[in-house]
């Protein structure tokens, strides 16, 4: 089933975004739906992607229970429909597979990058000024090349259009020093930990970004989607060779189709072709199956 958008009357709609719709369950729960909504360059595409949504779910969900192996808390709750509320269980049929009941936080306003790799936004800074966020780099690095160590790299969360690299130093303005610490190390920590695990299963996290939030008990927890397609940029290792752009499973195979388009980048975006909403279904789940070892 083809989900482009979510409207359940008994649920109040807490907000909408790029692929997401969030609904209010109770002042303790939120009830997150992942679409098959797909964005490029800010804007929201009219071609659905067949079982996005499933996919961006069942990742999330995979990595959240490895995660528990080194002790990084979480807001999910559940992804299975049975054990949801008498009021989500009702609309069963469009919710199974693609939607997580999730902890109450109070989120934190930056997006926290982990850099392994150089690539995307890093790699046009690094052309421009040797640096990414603050950190200068060794001269005559090539594009896609491995850093000398994994960077953070944070960025501001944006309700609308691009978010902005900015500097740790920036991020300590917006949410405190301590705050900035403790985040730094647990974006490094998962990272690490992630970017080992998938290696083994034959894929570079090039990059990803986490968002994290304060729970009720005044714990700081990872939220949102984690470790995705969406929120990653994912190599086949085995293809892997610094110096150009690398093949990945991830929507750049979108944004390439779209950058040979004459289209200047606004509102209304066009359609893709069924050809590129096929492969690019075909790239997520196959991600999907790499990482988990599983069909969906």
């Amino acid at each position: 089933m083809l989900v482009s958008e979510t409207n359940f009357p008994d649920l109040k709609l807490a907000a909408r975004g790029k692929v997401r719709d969030v609904y209010e369950i109770d002042d303790r729960h939120l009830l997150i739906v992942a679409t098959d909504r797909i964005s490029a360059f800010d804007c929201i595409l009219p071609t659905p992607i067949e079982r996005k949504g499933e996919v961006l779910t069942g990742i999330s969900r995979f990595w959240f229970g490895k995660l528990e192996q080194i002790g990084v808390s979480h807001h999910l709750v559940t992804t299975e429909i049975e054990e949801m509320p008498k009021t989500v269980k009702k609309y069963a049929e469009t919710l199974r597979g693609r939607s997580m009941l999730v902890k109450c936080t109070e989120v934190f306003p930056v997006e926290c990058v982990a850099r392994g790799y150089l690539s995307g936004s890093g790699w046009k800074d690094y052309q421009a000024t040797g640096e990414i966020c603050g950190h200068k780099l060794p001269q005559n690095l090539k594009e896609s090349e491995k850093l000398p160590e994994p960077i953070f790299t944070p960025a501001t969360k944006a309700a609308s259009g691009h978010d902005e690299n900015i500097s740790e130093a920036k991020m300590a303005e917006i949410i405190g020093s301590e705050n900035t610490k403790r985040l730094k190390n647990l974006t490094l920590k998962i990272y690490n930990f992630a970017a080992d695990f998938a290696r083994t299963r034959g894929i570079i996290v090039a990059d990803t970004k986490f968002e994290f939030g304060i729970d009720e008990n005044g714990e700081i927890i990872l939220i949102d989607e984690i470790l995705t397609p969406d929120s990653s940029r994912f190599w086949a290792a085995e293809t892997y060779e610094p110096g150009k752009s690398q093949p990945s499973f991830d929507k750049q195979f979108v944004r390439d189709y779209l950058e040979t388009l004459n289209w200047n980048k606004q509102p209304p975006a066009p359609r893709l072709p069924d050809s590129v909403a096929a492969a690019t279904t075909a790239r997520y789940l196959q991600a999907y199956e790499i990482l988990t070892e599983k069909i969906l």
